[in-house]
């Protein structure tokens, strides 16, 4: 049975999940919740990847008139029958994604806009038989679809009136109200932030949205999703009858994002249950209300790789779907407090925010608070508990979510370093030189001023290694040097081996990690020995380099020690 259900992976159409053989997690307890206790206009805020736009497509497929009801057999609304009986099928629905509407500037979006609400109104071609509606009613309707060389063209009149107008059509054909669906609604407005047409872009989806959903007597009701809860004040204006379904609400909490139960089923279908632990610590984490949930996206697209492939590992799936501007926005932004505090995030301690829900995108780099609140709205951080004074204990989520922040701390690490070119040369310098009073002070500067990217609880292994890392980066910089790491040499692998510029010399470092201050000398005088004892200098004699430079460095927390020796031929090294 396995092999017929395929998983969706970037699938978001609920009706080909459902006749397409696909493997659907239900989420039909969402319409039972929503016709139960709906408003006028409701508004589901979640990060991306959470099936936001699947749960719309199955919202569209139910209360749309011709729905499939096959499509529904079986899962939990079906049970349901008087729900169904008075709700499916029974709505002229209008459905709108926003998530392509961007350009480079307010025109190309704003036609964006245009050929989307112009290809979704032709769905209803319908309307220009309708003996229900007359002359002006067809005038109405062909100005939202008219074409000219090969472009749809509205006026501006007919674009901020257009769902109203559509919404209108169709109610008085079929003497029912319309539902309105509108996905990843501030999509455009963060493209136009980036772009620079943001007050452009907010007037016209207010003045849509105004019409639409504020006074139009043809509405139904109304769903909206997006990422970010955008200030009511700026472009839902007036809206009195209006829902906010955030991530911090216990009402549907539970049908954005996979629940524990569902990732253990899915993984049990195939026959991949030993993988659940794995599966937890990825891409878990996210709190919703008053649940626990997974990543969809993340869950759908392991479980395809590892059912394929049982040997591979966890992967960072939802990072690769953006370039994950707003993380590096953060760390640019941050200054050393801040970074403290990114710091015992990374090691998996909470930090106590106050958190704003509702902002508008000009707001997002006004101040560092802000773009804390964005990064739990956006699903970087998420939260465990709300302290009476309403601060928000934020943690990262899950070992995915951890890596981002570390690939963007290494990147804003290295132009950092690079950028101070001075600086830089005059360690390389002192490092050829052996002078170890200015490689000591450049180290120690770099490490006060940085971002730890290991966890606390990691072995030492792991955080020698990450010291190695940074030091490798700060001598690679140096184009006339060949700078090697863990290279096979004598008895062992040396930590690292420069090949200078010159031919006759050649450097060797050890590091170590000890985790007391006083240790640090000890620790520099044992890597010295290592040195000698596995005798790493024959891989430069091999190549005829017989001024070397042995260096000890030993690193604990943002500090370092560094001892130096030098070789001279076959006698003990002399110190430097």
């Amino acid at each position: 049975m396995t092999e017929s259900l395929k998983l969706p992976v970037g699938i978001e159409s609920f009706e080909e999940i459902r006749s397409d053989g696909y493997y659907y997690v239900d989420k039909t307890k969402l319409i039972e919740q929503l016709v139960d206790s709906r408003g006028k206009v409701n508004l589901f805020t979640r990060p991306r990847r959470f099936g936001k736009t699947l749960n719309m497509s199955m919202l569209k497929s139910f209360f749309e008139i011709g729905a499939a009801s096959e499509l529904f057999d079986g899962l939990y609304i079906s049970h349901n029958k008087k729900l169904c009986d008075d709700n499916m099928g029974k709505y002229p629905v209008i459905f709108l994604s926003l998530k392509n509407v961007e350009g480079l500037d307010f025109q190309a979006a704003k036609y964006q806009m245009i050929e989307i609400i112009a290809k979704e109104a032709k769905r209803f071609a319908y309307l220009k038989q309708s003996d229900r509606l007359d002359i002006d009613d067809k005038s109405a309707y062909a100005s939202l679809i008219r074409l000219e060389d090969g472009r749809y063209e509205m006026r501006d009149e007919a674009l901020y009136a257009s769902l109203q107008t559509l919404s209108e059509l169709l109610y008085k054909h079929h003497c029912r109200k319309t539902v309105i669906l509108i996905d990843e609604y501030d999509v455009p407005l963060d493209k136009a932030f980036q772009n620079g047409y943001y007050k452009e872009m907010v007037s016209l989806i207010r003045a849509i949205f105004g019409k639409a959903l504020k006074t139009n007597e043809a509405l139904d009701f109304a769903v909206l999703t997006g990422c970010l809860r955008v200030s009511k004040e700026s472009i839902f204006t007036g809206l009195n009858n209006f829902k906010i379904l955030s991530i911090t609400d216990t009402r549907f909490d539970e049908h954005f994002g996979f629940t524990d139960e569902e990732v253990e089923r899915l993984l049990e279908f195939y026959h991949m249950e030993n993988r659940f632990a794995e599966t937890k610590e990825w891409y878990d984490g996210y709190h919703f209300g008053n649940v626990d949930v997974y990543c969809p996206w993340d869950v759908i697209n392991h479980v395809d790789r590892i059912k394929d492939d049982p040997m591979a590992g966890p992967e960072a799936y939802w990072i690769n779907t953006s370039g994950n501007e707003l993380v590096k926005r953060f760390i640019d932004k941050a200054g050393k407090t801040t970074r403290n505090e990114i710091e015992r995030l990374i090691a998996g301690e909470a930090i106590d925010k106050q958190i704003r829900l509702d902002m508008t995108y000009d707001e997002i780099d006004n101040n560092i608070d802000n773009l804390w609140s964005v990064l739990f709205t956006t699903g970087y951080l998420t939260y465990t508990k709300i302290s009476e004074d309403k601060k928000y204990s934020l943690v990262i989520p899950n070992k995915e979510i951890k890596e981002v922040f570390k690939l963007q701390i290494q990147e804003w690490f290295r132009n950092k370093l690079f950028s101070n070119t001075e600086q830089l040369q005059d360690f390389w310098k002192a490092f050829k030189d052996g002078n170890t009073q200015i490689m000591e002070m450049y180290l120690n500067k770099v490490l006060s001023n940085s971002v730890s990217v290991f966890d606390t609880k990691a072995r030492n292994e792991e955080k020698e290694s990450s010291y190695h890392n940074l030091l490798i980066g700060i001598l690679s910089g140096n184009e006339d040097w060949l700078v090697k790491s863990n290279v096979e040499a004598g008895e062992g692998f040396a930590d690292i081996i420069v090949e200078t510029d010159d031919p006759d010399e050649g450097i060797i470092a050890e590091l170590k990690y000890t985790k007391d201050f006083k240790a640090m000398e000890k620790s520099c005088e044992k890597a010295l020995k290592q040195i000698k004892d596995r005798r790493y200098q024959e891989y430069l004699l091999n190549d005829n380099r017989q001024n070397i430079m042995y260096y000890g460095i030993a690193f604990c927390r943002k500090r370092c020690k560094v001892l130096v020796e030098r070789y001279n031929g076959d006698s003990e090294p002399d110190k430097a």
